[in-house]
């Protein structure tokens, strides 16, 4: 007969596990490395983001007896450092969206017919989605790619960026509209006469 299953632990319970026994944190690096990756990796590309998530994990480790016990997820917690960890690469973020400007688009889709549509549409909207993620704030844009990118709500976006929930609806509110107005024209399922 096999054990039933146990409920998943609480990154709060392995961050306070891992105060005196610092080999529970690698928990966490397994659970969020992944998403971590994902997210630095389409903000700077994936030449710095593995180095940029072992560095958000080693900060994090380094502060986990700051953690609030009281936040049972560390994700808003987690992506809070690797965001300002990336506000140190601006510059090399500026250039990747420049160089998506130029490129094609690489992204893996499920089925064939489903990735010869998501990269038809994805060439045709890439350099006007680009430009408009370029002319946000890099505060804005921070917010923006926080909820698109990384599935947080807003609570938890401003958890990670050390701000109010209305500054993040301000923020978001904000990028969305400078995104549309950049993409006013962009319809790249429309067929031309």
């Amino acid at each position: 007969m096999t054990a039933p299953p146990t409920a998943q632990v609480h990154d709060c319970d392995l961050i306070a596990r891992s105060r005196t026994h610092p080999e529970a944190f690698a928990a966490l690096f397994d659970r969020y490395s992944g998403m971590l990756y994902r997210y630095v990796s389409r903000r700077l590309g994936p030449e710095v983001a593995e180095d940029l998530v072992g560095e958000t994990f080693l900060t994090a480790f380094a502060r986990r007896k700051h953690y609030d016990l009281a936040y049972a997820d560390a994700r808003p917690w987690l992506f809070g450092i690797a965001t300002k960890l990336v506000s140190r690469h601006r510059r090399t973020e500026a250039a990747r969206y420049r160089a998506l400007q130029r490129s094609t688009v690489e992204d893996t889709v499920d089925s064939p017919a489903n990735r010869v549509a998501a990269e038809v549409t994805a060439r045709a909207s890439r350099p006007a989605l680009v430009r408009a993620l370029a002319v946000l704030s890099a505060r804005d844009r921070d917010v923006l790619l926080l909820i698109a990118w990384s599935d947080l709500s807003y609570e938890e976006v401003a958890r990670a960026l050390g701000i109010p929930v209305g500054t993040v609806r301000s923020r978001l509110n904000r990028a969305r509209r400078k995104v549309r107005a950049e993409l006013s024209d962009t319809n790249p399922m429309r067929e031309e006469a």
